[in-house]
């Protein structure tokens, strides 16, 4: 089994968003943040199932929400690090700034 490691980073994207979804429909930020957690125990379970699309960033799209979880995987050292989650219409040069 791989460590996960969810940068404080995207544990922040993840709370904004949760934070805008429920201002619009009360419940739909806790939808989200269960699907979030779904994804990333796919992630986990299938750490190299998804491509490579920046670097050696791998990304996970969130079923029903237009989101992607961006994260790095060393199978040398067995980990996995999230280091965003990102709304799809956002340019992936603003997170790539982040340190893992």
């Amino acid at each position: 089994m791989f460590k996960l490691i969810i940068l404080q980073f995207a544990k922040e994207d993840v709370g904004k968003a949760a934070k805008w979804y429920n201002e619009q429909q009360q419940g739909l930020g806790k939808k989200y943040t269960n699907q979030i957690r779904k994804e990333i125990q796919f992630v986990t379970e299938n750490p190299v199932a998804a491509l490579t699309r920046y670097d050696e960033v791998k990304t996970c799209v969130v079923k029903n929400f237009p989101f992607m979880i961006h994260y790095y995987v060393d199978v040398k050292n067995k980990k996995i690090t999230v280091a965003a989650v990102f709304h799809t219409s956002l340019n992936p040069k603003k997170w790539k700034k982040r340190k893992k």
